[in-house]
């Protein structure tokens, strides 16, 4: 859409405001599709800007039409090769946002900081119509998430959820039932029948890493009794600190036989695998990225776990338009060296 030039947009605005009956800053609402403005007010302030020529006849239609909704999309900042996949197809989305698309913006925020994710809802909130975002189990976190769909924004958590917040609606994986798999492989796959198995979290803070341990315990002491789970350090989703911990491993456990990635950055432990030539490792990790290709071409990983990026905003874009929808567990999808895409 065609707008005046830098110099000349406020006077004409102030123009706008004073023949529509309303103040600058409900102007400065519609133009910029932000919520919070009554549609027959937002009508009066269209038919303004194009009486005095802030808008063309074609463009005041456009904005006539029903507001797309406003997203926000956070995302954990880092070095998790798919949490940088995942941002990397929201921002496409942005550049491809339409009259008729929802209006997208996406920011990464500290991970595993609970303080500066209620800092990122709170201001986003008077902008967004909907926030999808990574949760962090977090008292401050489901208080902000109360407060804020109280006001009518709502709210999509994905990957990782919030737990008992009926309010807030969830996208993922059945993370228990995601961990008892990563079990049963590594127990299937193990060249041996006794023996040592680590686990690497991002952080018990997300409910889906913890969830994805105890799946994986409870399967183990079902099904592989005699297999030893060491106690689960967490990588923060640092490829540097799982590099560290898979080095720790190597040196401290000399009967490992796996390690299951429950987070990100699976690059630091397959750089350890293949320095210290730890081949009869079962290694399994998370997320469909170039580097865990790489991984699962060469041996270093037996399995990847993942969620399709695409349709995880997709539904999650979708849950926000339709908020009466109740959404389902996304599929897993389990790739090998044998079946990648």
């Amino acid at each position: 859409m065609s707008a005046p030039e830098g110099g000349t947009e406020r006077p004409l605005l102030a123009r706008v405001a004073s023949r529509a009956g309303v103040s600058l800053a409900t102007v400065d609402r519609v133009i910029n599709r932000r919520k919070g403005v009554k549609d027959r007010t937002r009508v009066r302030v269209l038919d303004a800007a194009r009486d005095i020529g802030y808008l063309s006849a074609e463009d005041a239609e456009l904005y006539r039409a029903v507001r797309p909704l406003n997203i926000t999309v956070l995302l954990p900042a880092g070095t998790n090769p798919y949490l940088r996949l995942l941002g990397e197809r929201v921002k496409e989305r942005v550049g491809q946002s339409g009259v008729d698309a929802p209006f997208l913006r996406c920011f990464f925020i500290e991970s595993f900081n609970a303080a500066a994710l209620v800092e990122a809802l709170h201001k986003n909130a008077s902008w967004s119509d909907g926030i999808i975002f990574f949760a962090i189990e977090h008292p401050e976190v489901r208080n902000a998430a109360a407060e804020i769909t109280a006001t009518g924004t709502r709210l999509v958590t994905i990957v990782s959820d919030l737990g008992n917040s009926p309010a807030v609606s969830h996208l993922g994986l059945d993370n228990r039932a995601v961990g008892r798999t990563a079990g049963l492989l590594i127990g299937r796959l193990a060249k041996a029948t006794t023996g040592s198995v680590a686990l690497v979290a991002g952080s018990r803070h997300y409910r889906a890493h913890s969830e994805r341990e105890a799946g994986f315990l409870s399967l183990l002491d079902e099904m592989f009794p005699d297999l030893r789970v060491v106690g689960m350090r967490e990588g923060h989703d640092d490829a540097a600190e799982n590099y560290r911990h898979a080095l720790d491993l190597f040196e401290k456990v000399p009967d490992l036989i796996g390690i299951y990635n429950v987070g990100g950055s699976s690059g630091g432990i397959t750089r350890a695998i293949r320095e210290k030539k730890q081949t009869q490792l079962v290694f399994i990790g998370h997320g469909l990225t170039p580097d865990t290709r790489r991984a699962m071409l060469d041996g270093t990983v037996d399995a990847i776990f993942d969620m399709d990026p695409d349709i995880l905003i997709d539904r999650a874009i979708r849950c926000l338009s339709e908020p009466a929808a109740h959404p389902r567990p996304l599929k897993l999808d389990i790739y090998f060296r044998e079946n990648l895409p």
